[in-house]
């Protein structure tokens, strides 16, 4: 029943620190990569999808993304989703393209994303010690049940917070880390 509590409580706590490393790859760094565009949808016959999935998208140089849409008619309803999604660059549409440049970033930039990329973890914490919670609450009810002695549940409690601190441990170093990535200039 505990491994039940300890497994559900790894899951979820991994799927958080997923989330956030997903979410991070949005953020700009000193190389502009396609991921940037990954929170960008465009209509397609009628239904919202993924720019990526109406168009080649291609990081040409370490400043440059070149969008070439498969369907020519589709640059100017990806113009206007790009300038919707505010990355910080104006879409450069030359009619058979769309081609973004993103100037060096400044130190503004950069320490303006880094708290970006700070938000991001705390959320992830956040979503940690609410999963922390949701199994003490498995833990008390197993307890109240007389499923398990208060002895058994105290360990228990014990082993999730050991579980809480290696993945708030795990989300500050990979916080450091793209800090890092993102303050190098």
């Amino acid at each position: 029943m505990l491994d039940e509590v300890y497994q559900f409580c790894e899951e979820k706590m991994q799927g958080s620190c997923d989330h956030m490393i997903h979410n991070f790859r949005t953020l700009r760094t000193g190389r502009v990569t396609t991921k940037i565009l990954d929170n960008v949808r465009v209509e397609n016959y009628g239904s919202m999808v993924p720019l990526d999935q109406a168009a080649s998208v291609l990081a040409t140089d370490a400043t440059t993304i070149t969008i070439s849409p498969w369907d020519k008619s589709m640059l100017s309803v990806i113009e206007k989703a790009i300038q919707k999604a505010d990355i910080g660059v104006n879409p450069n549409n030359n009619g058979t393209d769309i081609k973004l440049f993103f100037p060096p970033m400044t130190v503004e930039q950069r320490q303006e994303t880094a708290k970006k990329a700070k938000g991001m973890a705390e959320d992830a914490k956040v979503g940690v010690r609410n999963d922390r919670k949701k199994a003490n609450d498995k833990i008390k009810v197993l307890e109240k049940d007389k499923l398990i002695t208060a002895d058994e549940s105290k360990g228990a409690q014990d082993k999730v917070q050991k579980i809480t601190d290696k993945y708030i441990s795990k989300i500050e170093d990979l916080l450091k880390a793209k800090e890092q990535d993102i303050l190098t200039v």
